[in-house]
């Protein structure tokens, strides 16, 4: 977000005196270079959902969505590339009208990315949740119109918060709600776990009956949250020691990490389509048949 870069920037002069660690700087050709790979990959899982019947699934839905939400991130970063270097060669005025209105946009895609991300998994946990534990109503109850409208709800309401945060994005109480969904979104899921493992214990052997794809699932989900905790957290953690404790010599050592944080966002949505395959023989399959460019719809 430059919006945060900017405020980072501000501060940066002052943080320096303060703290003896050295700014780490990435080239941006690395930045770009990971983008265009973590585009491509969740493209093609959102191919492979598309063409194969087999495929179409609430549960492959909600990957989906976790997909677009991974591919906007790493969209985000491509086109203000594409920003800064049109702004560099002269084309645009530097915080003209033109570049503000694209920052905004481009902004608003970044904070999609994290939000649709948070609710993608959560909803991907009560999937996993009722495919245990409601096995037998599972397909009456998460049927493929209710998992549609449920996510358009989730991607109608994550792009209104957007944008309302990129317009608010300089007052501390958006800072806050910002970066207080990141562990909202985890303590909701920790809750979920917490009371599958309790139900586990007392449904033993009820679960050691059901199809193994239904506990890989779960197994799956619990692979693509540690992933995200680790590839998100830094960063939440830096806007709230950017935002709360500037001035702060330990924190500025860690914020001179900031785009070490903003790579390994990027490197979640190129992680993220290895897991779906490595964790799915259905999904690997379809990959195979793209990169083959064979017919199997």
């Amino acid at each position: 977000m430059k919006h945060i870069i900017n405020l980072y920037e501000n501060i940066n002069d002052t943080t320096r005196n303060n703290s003896d660690c050295p700014h780490v700087v990435l080239p941006e050709e690395i930045f770009f270079t990971i983008s265009i790979i973590g585009v491509l990959e969740n493209l093609m899982v959102l191919l492979a959902v598309m063409k194969n019947k087999n495929l179409q699934s609430p549960m492959y839905f909600f990957i989906c969505s976790l997909a677009i939400s991974d591919m906007l991130g790493s969209l985000y970063k491509i086109l203000e590339n594409i920003l800064i270097m049109f702004r560099n060669m002269g084309y645009l005025k530097p915080r003209g009208n033109f570049e503000t209105t694209a920052d905004d946009i481009i902004d608003s895609l970044f904070i999609l990315s994290l939000l649709g991300s948070i609710f993608s998994l959560s909803v991907i946990a009560v999937d996993r949740y009722l495919t245990i534990f409601h096995a037998l109503q599972y397909h009456s109850i998460v049927t493929m119109r209710r998992a549609i409208v449920v996510l358009m709800v989730i991607w109608v309401s994550c792009t209104g918060s957007a944008i309302t945060m990129v317009i608010f994005s300089h007052h501390i109480p958006t800072v806050i709600t910002f970066t207080s969904l990141f562990p909202l979104m985890l303590v909701f899921i920790l809750c979920l776990y917490v009371h599958m493992f309790l139900l586990a214990r007392s449904h033993a052997r009820k679960i050691l009956t059901l199809p193994r794809a239904n506990m890989k699932g779960a197994i799956t989900l619990t692979i693509l949250l540690g992933v995200f905790i680790f590839c998100w957290a830094p960063f939440v953690l830096h806007i709230l020691l950017m935002t709360f404790c500037p001035n702060n010599p330990y924190c500025a050592c860690y914020m001179s990490l900031f785009q070490v944080n903003g790579m390994l966002i990027m490197c979640n949505a190129v992680i993220d389509p290895f897991i779906y395959a490595f964790r799915s023989q259905e999904l690997r399959d379809a990959f195979k048949k793209m990169i083959l460019c064979s017919k199997y719809w």
